[in-house]
């Protein structure tokens, strides 16, 4: 199925302290906060009305705030639940949650940092959070994939019940991290453009603050 046949109607980049929606720069924070500070500081401004965020490992967290970034205005919300679905990557897996889990292990083994220990569990916050119950999958690779995210989801939008997909990067280790989160949905809306692997990167690449 060609990629051309679906489109790119929204994008979300977190990356640098920095929030973008749809290309335009919306917050950025002092650098000299921890991720998790910024974490905290991103909930505040952009939502404030979901205490089981402060329960989520880094990587849902920023999965989570960049869905909520991208979907707080987005038409997907009118759609039936089994018709939204998401295709997510990254590099680590769930590593990062991995390693303080076993931190825990030596002492007493920590149940809330267990359930964290897969590394679509990302998918599944965004899910209970929008009500989404469509088709989901979460692939490990080296870097961005723009050829598999939007290959993989257009096939998906054409050969399943789904109108709307979220597609994208979803990575952390440590204090690095990133997340690159795309609305792709089967029909055009205002200001979307064709899905194709070139359109992915540049929008990938181009949200990026000077340093």
């Amino acid at each position: 199925m060609n990629s051309a046949e679906a489109y790119i109607t929204g994008s979300c980049i977190i990356r640098d302290h920095g929030i973008w929606l749809n290309g335009t720069l919306l917050w950025e924070a002092d650098r000299s906060m921890d991720l998790q500070e910024w974490l905290r500081a991103g909930y505040d401004r952009f939502s404030g009305q979901y205490p089981k965020f402060h329960k989520m490992d880094a990587l849902s967290k920023l999965g989570w705030l960049a869905a909520e970034v991208l979907l707080k205005h987005a038409p997907v919300q009118a759609l039936p639940p089994e018709a939204v679905g998401m295709v997510l990557s990254n590099r680590s897996g769930s590593l990062d949650t991995d390693i303080r889990y076993y931190a825990t292990v030596k002492e007493i083994a920590s149940p809330a940092l267990f359930v964290y220990t897969l590394p679509n569990i990302v998918m599944g916050e965004i899910c209970i959070r929008h009500g989404f119950k469509g088709e989901n999958t979460f692939f490990v690779s080296e870097n961005f994939d723009p050829e598999l995210m939007s290959s993989y989801p257009a096939q998906l939008l054409h050969t399943t019940p789904l109108q709307a997909c979220l597609c994208g990067w979803v990575e952390v280790m440590g204090d690095d991290y990133e997340v690159a989160l795309f609305l792709l949905e089967g029909q055009p809306k205002d200001m979307s453009r064709p899905l194709t692997a070139e359109a992915l990167n540049e929008l990938y690449l181009n949200n990026k603050i000077s340093k």
